[in-house]
């Protein structure tokens, strides 16, 4: 069968691989779409520490089930699926607190393992999520599941305000499921496109910091207090910092990626504040269940978000381009079918 390998850094080409064994117990899928993340650009231009080559990536996929899984009836022949792209080991301290979103041993597919840039694949019938959806909705509901666990993280309410530093897909994500709680939502970036998807997705404020000041405008939103809940989006070391300078006083802080440089801390106000300071990693089934809530609700605006669908036969030139112009392209999805 055919799949899109990454064969060494910056060099992805279309080959033949062995045909899929699927393992007793595992759901024969047909894979018809699988959306890019910058997790897939960078992996592409060598800078994930957690790939090595020759890989298959992808992880973000929308698949239809091939044949009738017995004792799953909801996995019948034909119905369309996406999925969960973690494994967990069940023994590590995470998944023995019941959190197996941050195992220790996790193996994302795309990174540590061969991921679903290819014709079949076959995962467990606990990790497939069928849905009344798209092929493109299903498609995003992964990438928009670890914005819903960082607010699940922030255990944001109605009665929070949220600021999200970042619009990206991770951000809008998190803007979605910050609206989707009723919370007031301030989405902050320095691009105007993307703050107006952000709006449709459910942000009651937007912030444009190449225009405005960050603190000025959160202190006239928030009466001066601050946001409840400030969840960081970007993975730069200033923006880590912001965090924790705006939040208000008894708030809560969630680091959805890493920073990509040291951060400097002004430590006395993770005290002076009795700060919450969260991680956020994956997501759980809960998770993959609000965001097709939602997408099943028509409460997200999915084809503003996606900028690009291309056939398998254009994705390694898509990839050169993407990588030398990254911000010209929002959602990249690569169609299989």
């Amino acid at each position: 069968m055919q799949a899109l390998v990454l064969k060494e850094p910056g060099e992805v080409a279309i080959e033949e691989v062995p045909p899929l064994v699927c393992p007793e117990g595992e759901v024969r899928l047909q894979v018809k779409r699988v959306g890019l993340c910058g997790s897939d650009l960078n992996s592409y231009r060598g800078k994930n520490p957690m790939v090595s080559f020759p890989r298959i990536i992808g992880h973000e996929v929308a698949a239809t089930v091939l044949e009738d899984m017995p004792g799953y009836p909801a996995l019948s022949a034909g119905t369309n699926v996406t999925l969960s792209p973690y494994t967990s080991c069940g023994h590590c301290a995470s998944c023995k607190r019941g959190r197996p979103n941050a195992c220790q041993f996790n193996q994302t597919l795309g990174v540590q393992r061969d991921g679903a840039l290819t014709e079949y694949i076959s995962l467990p019938p606990e990790k497939l999520y069928p849905a009344h959806l798209s092929l493109k909705e299903l498609c995003l509901v992964e990438p928009l599941t670890i914005g819903f666990h960082a607010v699940a993280r922030g255990r944001v309410t109605e009665t929070d305000i949220v600021a999200i530093l970042g619009c990206g897909g991770v951000g809008l994500g998190a803007v979605a499921a910050s609206g989707f709680r009723g919370a007031r939502t301030i989405a902050v970036d320095v691009d105007d496109g993307k703050l107006n998807i952000a709006r449709k997705a459910g942000a009651t404020d937007t912030i444009n910091t190449k225009c405005e000041g960050l603190h000025e405008r959160l202190a006239k939103i928030t009466a001066g207090r601050g946001p409840d809940v400030v969840i960081e989006a970007i993975g730069h070391s200033e923006t880590f910092r912001a965090a924790v300078e705006e939040v208000a006083f008894t708030g809560r802080v969630v680091y959805i990626g890493y920073a990509k440089d040291p951060v400097a801390y002004e430590t006395k106000l993770f005290v002076q504040k009795e700060l919450d300071i969260l991680g956020s990693r994956n997501a759980l089934p809960e998770d993959f269940r609000a965001v097709i809530q939602m997408l099943e609700q028509g409460r997200f605006p999915v084809d503003e978000t996606v900028s690009i669908v291309v056939p398998l036969a254009e994705a390694a030139e898509l990839f050169a381009k993407w990588s030398i112009d990254p911000c010209r392209f929002s959602k990249i999805m690569i169609r299989l079918d």
